[in-house]
Formats: structure tokens, C-alpha cells, sequence
């Protein structure tokens, strides 16, 4: 029996995390990257000390909005500043710290259920 989750057409799913990178629907990059249901751009940031608001200025503005926002903030869970919190949610955006490996199997499980999600990815060794 096949539980592999039904993912619509056209939309990028992580197949694989680590080695300093991604893959997203059979396609490979290096370093962090920023993640929607239909693209995928690179993200300069390295470590979690990067995350600002500018950093995840992409993901302002969005139509349809963003639902949630997923944070893989790299090896291990970090928190996000309740200043930061409350400034993106002043901007729209429902934010979910978790360690990368998680926010992966995560913005797949949400993709499936045809969630408006996306997620801004710190690449782990």
C-alpha cells in the first residue's frame, strides 16, 4: 500500500535535506532557500541570527497570503524574538520555528493537505 501523500500538480516538494542543501522536486540547491508551492529562490542567510524582516520580505504581500510560514532555522530548534514575531505578524505572516529536518517533513504534510504554506529554509550540513 502505497502512503506516499498526493501532491498536486506543478507544486515543489522537498525530497531530500542535508549536505548543505535541498532537494526540491528532483532538483538540487545549495544553501538555504526560500520556498513557495510553485518556485524556489536562494536565501543568503546561514545561521539563524540572519532571520529578519527583510530577510523574509518575499513572503509579504503574497496573493493568496501565506497561511503559515514555516522557519527551518538550521540544525536545531531556535526561537523567534517576540519583537520579530509580533512585527511579522503585524505584516501578516504566522510564523513556526522548528529545526530544518522538521520544517521540511512539515511544509510537505501541509502541501498535501493544499495548505497555503511556505517556508524559509536554513540549509544543514
Amino acid at each position: 500500500m502505497d502512503v506516499t501523500p498526493l501532491i498536486p500538480a506543478g507544486r515543489k516538494v522537498i525530497d531530500a535535506y542535508g549536505d548543505g542543501g535541498f532537494r526540491v522536486s528532483g532538483e538540487r540547491f545549495i544553501g538555504s532557500i526560500l520556498l513557495f508551492p510553485d518556485r524556489v529562490l536562494p536565501w543568503s542567510a546561514r545561521d539563524f541570527a540572519e532571520l529578519d524582516r527583510d530577510s523574509l520580505a518575499p513572503f509579504v504581500g503574497m496573493t493568496p497570503p501565506v497561511e503559515i510560514l514555516l522557519i527551518g532555522c538550521g540544525a536545531r530548534m531556535e526561537f523567534v524574538s517576540p519583537a520579530l514575531r509580533r512585527e511579522l505578524r503585524g505584516l501578516g505572516l504566522v510564523i513556526d520555528a522548528m529545526d530544518t529536518g522538521a520544517a521540511c517533513r512539515t511544509y510537505n504534510v501541509l502541501l498535501a493537505e493544499e495548505r497555503r504554506v511556505a517556508a524559509a529554509l536554513i540549509a544543514v550540513k
